[in-house]
C-alpha cells in the first residue's frame, strides 16, 4: 500500500488518503499549500512518524511553490516552513523532513530551481523511507517465531509511512517468509488506529488479524495468548526511552510482567539523539472531542474535564530491542544508538 501519499504532477498538489474516515470509506484530500498541509497534519488525515516527515518534505515544495512570483518570498518561505514544522511536536521526524529540506536551500538558488531542488528531495526521502522500511521488516522478521501472536498497538503500518511499514513491515516480512503468524490489534483509544487502520491493512492483504480492546491486554498475555509485542514510536529518546501512541507503556508494563518479548520497530529518523532522555520529548495533548465522543455521538457527560494525551513514554528498560532499518539494537541503548550513528 503506496498510494495514500501522492504526488500529483499535473494539478501540483499532495493526494493523501483521508485516514479518519477509514476503514468504512477512501476518500482523498487534495493539498495545494503549506496550509492545507498544516490542516492535514492537525486533523490527523495523514499520521504516523514516517508518513508526517515525507508528508512535511511534500509541504515544502507546496510552500515554495506558492510563493512564485513574489519578491519578498525568502522570509515568507521560512515563516511557512516553520509552521510546517510546528503542526504536531512529537514526532520527531518532522521537523527532521523540514531541516533535511532547510539544508538544501543555498543562497544562490532562485525559488523555481528551489521547487525542483525540493521535489527531487522529497521524492527521494518518499522512496527512501519504503526501502527502509522493507529493510527494518527483514531484521525483524527473523525474532518472530514459527507462528508467533503478535500483539500491536495503534497503526504502524503503510498508513503511517511512505508504505510497507515499521511495525506492520516486520509482520508482513513474517507473513511472506511463511511464518503463520497472526496479529492481536489492540483498538488504541481514543482514535481508534488500531481497530480501524491495523485491521483495515491487515485484512485487505489477508493476514490474520483480531481486533482486542486496550483494556483485554493483561487478560490476554494472562491467558498465554501473546508471543510478542511488535509496535512502533514516534520519537526514541538517545537512551532508547520511545514516544509511542497513548497505552503503549501500559502494554510494555504487562509484556515485562508476563516475560513476553516487547520489540520497537522504528527507522534511524525517528531516533532524536539530541533528546538525552524521555523526559524531555514533548507530549502532544488533542482536543478533548476525541475522547468524548466516538464520530458524531457523544459518550461523556458535557462540562466533565478531560485528558487526552497523544502519546506517553516507554523507558528503555521494558523494550527487548529496537529493530531499525540499520539493524537490530539492544541494550544499552545509549551505546547502540551512538554507534549506530557513528556509521559512515
Amino acid at each position: 500500500m503506496e498510494y495514500h501519499i501522492r504526488y500529483d504532477n499535473a494539478q501540483e498538489a499532495l493526494v493523501l488518503l483521508d485516514q479518519r474516515f477509514l476503514p468504512t470509506r477512501e476518500k482523498f484530500v487534495v493539498c495545494r499549500s503549506a496550509e492545507d498541509i498544516v490542516t492535514a497534519l492537525v486533523t490527523m488525515v495523514v499520521r504516523g512518524a514516517p508518513a508526517i516527515g515525507v508528508t512535511a518534505a511534500w509541504g515544502c515544495v507546496l510552500a515554495a511553490r506558492e510563493l512564485e512570483g513574489k519578491d519578498d518570498w525568502h522570509n515568507v518561505l521560512e515563516r511557512l516552513l516553520e509552521r510546517i514544522a510546528s503542526a504536531r511536536p512529537t514526532a520527531v521526524n518532522l521537523r527532521q523532513a523540514i531541516e533535511q529540506m532547510r539544508r538544501l536551500w543555498t543562497p544562490d538558488l532562485s525559488l523555481r530551481r528551489l521547487v525542483e531542488v525540493w521535489r527531487a528531495q522529497a521524492a527521494a526521502m518518499q522512496a527512501h523511507d519504503i526501502a527502509g522500511n522493507r529493510a527494518m521488516g527483514a531484521f525483524g522478521a527473523h525474532l518472530v517465531p514459527r507462528g508467533a501472536r503478535i500483539m500491536t498497538h495503534c497503526n504502524a503500518g503503510a498508513l503511517a509511512t511512505a508504505g510497507y511499514g515499521t511495525a506492520l513491515g516486520v509482520v508482513r516480512a513474517a507473513w511472506d517468509r511463511d511464518k503463520s503468524i497472526t496479529v492481536i490489534a489492540n483498538e488504541t483509544r481514543p482514535f481508534l488506529q488500531g481497530a480501524r487502520l491495523t485491521a483495515y491493512e491487515l485484512a485487505k492483504e489477508g493476514i490474520p488479524v483480531r481486533i482486542a480492546c486496550d483494556n483485554a491486554c493483561a487478560f490476554l498475555m494472562q491467558r498465554g495468548d501473546v508471543d510478542c509485542v511488535v509496535l512502533g514510536a514516534d520519537r526514541i529518546a538517545a537512551n532508547g526511552d520511545t514516544a509511542n501512541k497513548i497505552g503503549t507503556y501500559g502494554v510494555a508494563l504487562l509484556a515485562h510482567a508476563h516475560g513476553i518479548p516487547f520489540y520497537v520497530a522504528a527507522p534511524r529518523s525517528t531516533i532524536d539523539v539530541h533528546t538525552p532522555d524521555g523526559s524531555a520529548i514533548p507530549i502532544e495533548e488533542r482536543a478533548p472531542r476525541e475522547v468524548t465522543h466516538v464520530g458524531k455521538a457523544r459518550i461523556a457527560p458535557g462540562g466533565v474535564p478531560v485528558y487526552n494525551f497523544a502519546f506517553d513514554v516507554t523507558p528503555a528498560s521494558f523494550i527487548t530491542a529496537i529493530i531499525t532499518d540499520a539493524g537490530v539494537l539492544r541494550a544499552p541503548y545509549a551505546e547502540a544508538i551512538r554507534a549506530l550513528f557513528a556509521r559512515p
